[in-house]
């Protein structure tokens, strides 16, 4: 199946993107028609309703590119990672969201710490750029790069936001007994956070 969400994700991006640049009235209704056909495939193969699947197709025009979510990594004295409990699905994660227009990838990490865990940070490296595709998530209809950013506490006690309800520090042996929130992190990424805060020199991992 994510597979075939993935071949669906770039029918939408072919259909996007040429209804953007297509000049020939001809190949425009071809477009539209490729565009209709993956509508329906993806009604057929998900539980979306008519109404989402038409708001996937209206959030984005021009060229078809990734979205880009950060994370934050946030760790402690005692080796311990910040991780903040989602609202909209009682998990955990690392605190981050979508890029902001107008805002670099540290800032946007910096803002996302202090909404979601109260504490101000000072982005210092990126740890890893990933294709979310590539990395365990389960298939959405948005094409992901994922960015984390290692972040410092300057200062602040945390405490949870609007869209957090928990929000605590925890070696990895405490993280592997949590529900983590699939959507924004994995086990695996996880582990790699930490092998990056025992290993300070350990390179950049990205694709």
């Amino acid at each position: 199946m994510k597979e075939i969400i993935k071949l669906l994700n770039q029918m939408r991006g072919i259909t996007q993107t040429g209804l953007a640049y297509t000049k020939d009235p001809y190949d425009e209704e071809r477009y539209i028609e490729l565009e209709a056909i993956t509508k329906k495939l993806i009604a057929q193969l998900t539980t979306l309703k008519h109404e989402e699947i038409n708001m996937i197709f209206s959030a984005e025009e021009g060229y078809a590119t990734p979205k880009t979510d950060i994370r934050a990594v946030v760790f402690n004295d005692q080796n311990q990672l910040l991780l903040v409990k989602e609202k909209s699905d009682n998990c955990w994660a690392l605190p981050g969201g979508w890029a902001d227009i107008g805002l670099t990838p540290g800032e946007v990490a910096v803002k996302e710490v202090k909404e979601e865990a109260g504490v101000t940070v000072e982005p210092m490296k990126i740890l890893a750029i990933m294709d979310k595709y590539k990395h365990n998530f389960a298939p959405e209809f948005s094409y992901i790069y994922k960015i984390f950013i290692q972040c410092e506490v300057l200062s602040g006690e945390i405490s949870t936001g609007l869209e957090t309800e928990d929000v605590a520090f925890f070696n990895f042996q405490q993280i592997e007994d949590l529900s983590l929130s699939s959507r924004r992190n994995t086990l695996e990424q996880i582990k790699l956070m930490f092998e990056y805060q025992l290993n300070p020199n350990k390179e950049a991992y990205f694709d």
